[in-house]
């Protein structure tokens, strides 16, 4: 467990990080909540680390093939890195669909760690019709409120159908997401056909109109002190029971929202992290091997 830090900082930041709140009115805030424009810039090194930071699989590791690809989209080429072990053979696939950050190295750090589970990973950049992800975070996220909805539900039903027939699959395809990466993971279950399993980390939920279209089935992980995002829980939960869906929940007690993301000191919860992702791996095996 990381350092703790006040809660109402916490969720001052997720309101940043998901808002059209600027950096400006952020740091007024929590310089009010820390006591200081001093006090305040320390915490943001905590509160935003660094991508670098905390990668545990090296881009130049002999285990694996990674680098970036392109695939077809629905709105042109995507943007994306690919990620899978070193030796031959077919693999099931995953889709890894990032943050509202976009397609940044922790990201493609993540794509490894499931190469080295024995996958084919696939984190796609949904800012690709932009342009792609940009370095700075802040511009990122203003970025990618700006992508049309259904036109990036597209680019990552492309993702399925990409790894679906990719030479290294052996065409069994799910999907994980972060975030805004849940909200996307949870749709891609919604929308696609193919899928075979799906994994959603703290994500916003499908509206319950859409719960009976549901046919992969769900793992879905949330930290306990999420309040925003666990709003929408129990409707899910009941609309999955309704419909006879398969699906696991997780609640981590004392975890907050991007809990697993190891680059964000003052919200990753080693635990948490280290469970849900042993959880996550064993899932797809079962449903994708």
């Amino acid at each position: 467990m990381t350092q703790r830090i006040d809660q109402r900082i916490i969720e001052l930041f997720d309101a940043f990080t998901h808002s059209a709140m600027d950096r400006r009115e952020f740091m007024t805030r929590l310089s009010g909540l820390a006591g200081g424009l001093a006090a305040a810039s320390a915490l943001i090194a905590l509160l935003e680390g660094s991508d670098a930071q905390a990668a545990i699989t090296s881009s130049s590791d002999p285990r694996l093939e990674a680098g970036k690809v392109t695939y077809p989209g629905r709105s042109g080429p995507m943007k994306a890195y690919l990620a899978r072990p070193e030796t031959e053979g077919k693999r099931p696939a995953v889709v890894v669909i990032h943050e509202n950050r976009g397609l940044n190295p922790h990201i493609e750090d993540v794509a490894r760690r499931f190469a080295l589970d024995g996958f084919l990973a696939l984190a796609p950049d949904a800012l690709s019709p932009l342009g792609g992800t940009p370095a700075d975070s802040d511009e990122a996220r203003q970025r990618i409120y700006t992508l049309d909805r259904s036109a990036t539900i597209g680019d990552f039903l492309a993702a399925v159908s990409y790894l679906k027939t990719h030479p290294g699959s052996n065409g069994k395809v799910g999907c994980v997401g972060f975030c805004w990466g849940g909200a996307m993971s949870n749709q891609l279950a919604v929308h696609s056909r193919d899928l075979g399993a799906a994994v959603v980390f703290y994500g916003r939920s499908p509206t319950s109109g859409d719960v009976p279209k549901i046919k992969a089935p769900l793992l879905l992980h949330y930290g306990g002190l999420d309040t925003r995002i666990n709003a929408g829980v129990p409707a899910y939960e009941t609309a999955l029971k309704a419909v006879g869906a398969t699906y696991t929940v997780h609640m981590y007690e004392g975890a907050n929202h991007a809990f697993h993301n190891d680059t964000r000191p003052a919200r990753y919860d080693n635990k948490a992290a280290d469970l849900a992702w042993e959880r996550t791996v064993a899932f797809f095996k079962k449903h994708l091997s």
